[in-house]
């Protein structure tokens, strides 16, 4: 007989931005249905409604998005199946695998108290458990309120499961507790809901955060009663940071939202290679994947048991975030298809108010704007250097280094009018190219009796604001003859200012 069809789930609750562990564990979901040729379900949470709000849904949408985790069904709102979810709870109730607890708030801490004087953990709650089924329909019908209760099984028995990452799972019935499943006001509780909308959407596999490890021995309690068969579980360890701590929204701020990625000029291939490693090895030392290669490479037994670490720091804002992930993002940007990179460039350039329609218009702008691109990429980490440390290639005002300036244009008091020189000199040029602009700088070295290297490194600070960045002579045909000569004419007052 042939195998379901795999289908699984992400299910995030709404109550803040999508974390970049549930970003890692949308992105294993994701890749192991892909993988498999199955479906990737997308669930949002919101039963808590004191906490979920339609904006951190839309924050997880966005981030998902931003990622391409793209869902094959949904999303759907856990909060639409609640009468479905009630009904569940009836049919318990009514097969005797659940029970009306009608002990009050205080009632239930006297019965806390009392097995805390007997040095015994709370289990049942007794006198409730112990009702016949017509007392208890009485009690119901006349209005007293009540929680809805799961009857854990007595005896010797136990829940046993083998989870994918972490093994055979066993925990007694004894050490179980009655735990709820609907609140006074008919309201669905975490470990029953879950059960129910799983069923009702037949997940195959569970993939999710090692934390919620505990829950799924109450789980398997409901699918039993339920008659249905479990999902596979695979639980994946939690994410810490540089000292060890649970990564936190609090304490750790930008670093662990996805969007704060996005908002820092991430693309969105480099940073799923990533959160793909966090915690998960293909068993070879390559870290280096593209989506086709993550997608071959997954398997839930590249999965560490180990917590795994981000590493940042926590007093150098420099360093806001792990350097892997900002390696791994320079080298995606540096090896991607050049033209996969020019629109995410283009809407860069367009939030920092630098983008010239015009670049988009005819061949040769197209061609420019291409070559450009092109030309920065291998010395850039991120989207944002094309507009910070790339401007003067997109705009007329940018930023000068002093350092530089004092470096390569101040330290020879000859090196500002030399650079006037050679700014007639180019303009002069009929072909001007990195070719003709190489020949003429060291011609003119040659004639003035100084290194080129002068001129170099000075023709590269007055046009581009850095000491550093491509080949000059690449960057000179770049910027194109009119700019180059229009900045190199202004040496003489070039930074004072």
């Amino acid at each position: 007989m042939s195998s379901p069809a795999i289908r699984v789930r992400f299910a995030p609750s709404p109550t803040g931005y999508l974390h970049i562990g549930g970003g890692r564990t949308a992105l294993f979901n994701w890749l192991y249905a892909k993988k498999y040729g199955g479906t990737f379900i997308l669930r949002i949470e919101d039963t808590d409604k004191e906490r979920s709000t339609d904006d951190n849904t839309k924050s997880i949408l966005d981030g998902l998005k931003w990622l391409g985790l793209d869902w094959d069904e949904g999303p759907f709102l856990q909060s639409d199946g609640v009468e479905r979810h009630r009904q569940v709870a009836a049919e318990l109730l009514a097969a005797g695998k659940a029970y009306r607890s009608f002990a009050t708030a205080a009632e239930l801490e006297a019965q806390r108290k009392q097995a805390d004087i007997e040095k015994r953990p709370w289990q049942r709650d007794l006198p409730s458990r112990l009702l016949s089924r017509e007392e208890s329909d009485a009690r119901a019908a006349k209005g007293e309120p009540f929680t809805v209760r799961f009857l854990v099984p007595e005896g010797e028995g136990a829940t046993v499961f083998e989870d994918g990452v972490y093994g055979t799972q066993e925990r007694k019935h004894k050490d179980t507790e009655d735990f709820a499943l609907l609140r006074p006001d008919g309201s669905p509780l975490y470990n029953f809901v879950v059960v129910c909308d799983d069923i009702h959407m037949a997940i195959t596999h569970v993939i999710r955060g090692q934390d919620h490890l505990s829950n799924t021995h109450k789980q398997i309690l409901i699918y039993e009663a339920l008659g249905k068969k479990p999902p596979e579980f695979a639980h994946l360890p939690l994410i810490n940071a540089p000292d060890r701590a649970k990564l936190s929204k609090r304490k750790h701020g930008e670093v662990v939202s996805v969007t704060t990625y996005r908002d820092k000029g991430f693309i969105p291939e480099a940073f799923r290679n990533f959160l793909a490693l966090i915690g998960w090895s293909s068993g070879t030392d390559k870290e280096f994947f593209t989506t086709a290669e993550l997608i071959e490479a997954f398997s839930l037994s590249g999965v560490s048991r180990g917590n795994a670490i981000v590493n940042f720091s926590e007093t150098d804002p420099r360093q806001w975030t792990d350097r892997k992930a900002l390696h791994l993002n320079a080298e995606h940007m540096n090896k991607m298809p050049l033209e996969d990179l020019l629109p995410m460039v283009e809407a860069e350039l367009r939030s920092a108010g630098l983008w010239d329609e015009s670049w988009a218009a005819g061949w040769n702008r197209r061609e420019w704007f291409a070559k450009a691109v092109d030309l920065l990429r291998p010395r850039f980490i991120t989207l944002k250097d094309f507009s910070s440390a790339g401007r003067a290639f997109f705009d007329k005002t940018f930023d000068i280094d002093p350092v530089a300036v004092e470096k390569n244009v101040d330290k020879d008091p000859g090196v500002r009018k030399w650079l006037v020189e050679l700014a007639s000199r180019f303009k002069a040029l009929p072909n001007f190219n990195k070719e003709t602009a190489e020949v003429e700088l060291r011609k003119l070295a040659d004639e003035l009796g100084i290194k080129a290297g002068l001129l170099i490194n000075g023709s590269r600070t007055v046009a581009s604001g850095a000491s550093v960045g491509p080949p000059l002579f690449d960057l000179l045909e770049i910027l194109g003859q009119d700019t180059v000569v229009a900045r190199l004419s202004a040496a003489l007052t070039f930074g004072k200012h």
